[in-house]
């Protein structure tokens, strides 16, 4: 795991100085404290940076900025490829010469020569974030994993394309100040996080997940999305013709713990020290169980406990499940003030407001796990949405059954309407009631009950906080919307339409999917990638450790994507199909 940086100069004269990218470089010095390297070319067009924190061949062959054999490639990236050796082989039977011992960072290099980009991040199973060099195209290429594990954010202005890892290495570049975005704010007070593209700085953008970005000399940019686990049918290899209703489940119990030992099995892939947080669910103990299965050696496992609050405290659950396994087991115990007096070092981490308190005990046991020397740590995140996990979706299956339907199947349109008005007219004497108030408001004009698995403010709940609000100019905005990285419901002043346009394309590509599945795919298109996953990637590296998420493996999401909600839950059991499937 590392941290990228890269500048391109067009339509202006000026060089890209070596003084920049190591300023970016050290603004992201937790990413990577094992190396620091940089790239500029003869032209002094284009810079790339790297910071290093070494996993996979720890060797000086494998540090970065890497080049191809002649120079004419060059690549800065983080993350893991798990395929790497395959893609190797089949790389060096067409006659590429590697000159590291087993690093998957020249995989990415020559297999961007042999494939091209398309064909290259349709072949790789991993996660990742780079940036890439063409010198004989003078083309940069930009892209993000598959589910959006890796981070990567840009901006353009005056004939300077910056992009890194974090923010804050973007903003360590002269010519880029920091402003707040309106639209990412409004939309922030209801999602909690900010959805890709936007950032909270107006101008500084983050590549959504499983898109990649090419940039030709002049600063023109061509975006694509190359993954779609909507359109992957997940299902056609399990045969399910003739089966009856418990030989159907039963396969599909089978595929999941199957899927899942791979991936488990995978990302123990790693040339230094590993291990797990362990807090006693399902979805860590399952990890951690599997870990044991395929390790000769005690699995190193983090857990933190609350002094103050012991209601919260998951340490005797988690050392039973230690002791179950005989792992390495580590404990760190948190009080009040330990929590507030990270909370300035936390907004310095975060970059940008994700409003999660799990970003408090997650930073004290990242600090454990690498005070033990583990620099490779496998978590849990992704397991609850895709296998319904939280109180929240059951509340919201039964919210849209119950209420929501009926509602708009039985009552008259303008009575709808009139209920809407009249429930605003209490919520405005008792704001206690405003969430019921938007719940009518929602029924009545055919919007969605679920937007996203976290909520703020709903919009009627946001309009005393922004009175008069509408967005700002777009400015650089709407090339990324004529580019295809934003949809123009961003601009809005309703947060809904974030929600209602992934729904309406999942609509159209997957016509008559039972609600479970629509909120599913809504939570893989903005919640778990923007909040949850941006969450363990900027808490976990600032403690400059590699978090690893074996539930977010892209076969298995393909997989879970499709299996239908009377699979997943049964007498309304959360995680049924889980629980089953690893019995």
């Amino acid at each position: 795991m590392c941290g990228v940086a890269g500048i391109l100069h067009f339509g202006r004269s000026d060089p890209v100085t070596s003084n920049i990218l190591h300023k970016m470089n050290n603004a992201m010095l937790h990413r990577g404290p094992d190396g620091d390297g940089i790239y500029i070319s003869k032209n002094r067009r284009i810079g790339l940076g790297h910071r290093r924190l070494s996993i996979i061949d720890l060797s000086e062959g494998a540090s970065q900025p890497m080049s191809n054999g002649d120079g004419s490639v060059w690549i800065s990236y983080n993350g893991e490829i798990y395929n790497h050796q395959l893609l190797r082989s089949q790389l060096e039977t067409r006659g590429y010469h590697f000159h590291s011992h087993h690093s998957d960072t020249e995989v990415l290099v020559h297999g961007y020569e042999a494939w091209g980009i398309a064909t290259l991040l349709e072949k790789i199973d991993g996660m990742f974030a780079f940036i890439i060099w063409d010198e004989k195209k003078n083309r940069l290429t930009f892209a993000r994993d598959r589910i959006g594990i890796k981070p990567i954010y840009f901006t353009k202005n005056l004939g300077v394309l910056v992009i890194a890892s974090e923010i804050k290495a973007i903003l360590a570049h002269s010519e880029v100040s920091a402003k707040v975005s309106e639209a990412a704010l409004y939309h922030y007070l209801t999602y909690l996080a900010t959805p890709a593209p936007l950032t909270m700085f107006d101008g500084i953008y983050k590549l959504p997940a499983a898109h990649y970005v090419e940039v030709d000399q002049g600063g023109s940019f061509r975006a694509a999305r190359y993954w779609a686990p909507e359109l992957s049918n997940g299902l056609d290899q399990l045969e399910l013709g003739g089966l009856d209703e418990g030989a159907v489940a039963n396969k599909y119990q089978r595929s999941v713990l199957e899927r899942l030992e791979a991936s488990v099995q995978k990302r123990m892939m790693s040339d230094a020290p590993y291990g797990a947080f362990l807090s006693g669910g399902i979805d860590s103990s399952v990890n951690v169980a599997l870990m044991d299965r395929y390790s000769d050696d005690p699995i190193n496992t983090f857990t933190v406990g609350y002094k103050d609050h012991q209601h919260l405290n998951e340490l005797e659950h988690a050392s039973k499940v230690a002791k179950l396994f005989s792992t390495n087991h580590h404990e760190v115990l948190i009080n009040e003030k330990d929590m507030v007096g990270y909370l300035e070092e936390l907004v310095y981490q975060q970059d940008e407001p994700l409003a999660d308190w799990v970003c408090i005990p997650l930073h004290f046991v990242s600090k454990l796990a690498h005070e033990n020397g583990v620099k490779v740590i496998q978590v849990g995140e992704g397991s609850d949405e895709q296998f319904c996990g939280y109180n929240s979706y059951m509340k919201y299956l039964q919210l849209h059954k119950n209420c929501f339907r009926p509602f708009q199947q039985y009552l008259p349109k303008a009575l709808q309407h009139l209920l809407a008005k009249t429930a605003a007219k209490i919520a405005t004497i008792n704001p206690k009631l405003e969430i019921y108030s938007d719940a009518v408001k929602r029924a009545a004009f055919n919007q969605e009950p679920f937007w996203s698995g976290a909520i703020g403010y709903w919009e009627t709940q946001k309009n005393p906080l922004l009175p008069g609000y509408s967005p700002s100019p777009p400015k650089g905005r709407e090339e990324m919307v004529r580019i295809g990285l934003m949809p123009k419901s961003y601009l809005s002043p309703d947060s809904y339409n974030v929600a209602h346009d992934f729904l309406n394309y999942f609509d159209a590509v997957q016509p008559g999917r039972d609600q479970l599945a629509r909120m599913t795919y809504n939570e893989f298109r903005l919640r778990l990638p923007e909040l949850l996953l941006m969450r363990v990637d900027k808490i976990t590296m600032a403690s400059s450790l590699e978090a690893r998420v074996p539930f977010l493996d892209h076969a298995l999401v393909e997989l879970t994507m499709d299996i239908p909600m009377d699979v997943k839950l049964q007498n309304g059991e959360s995680k049924h199909l889980l629980k089953k499937a690893v019995e």
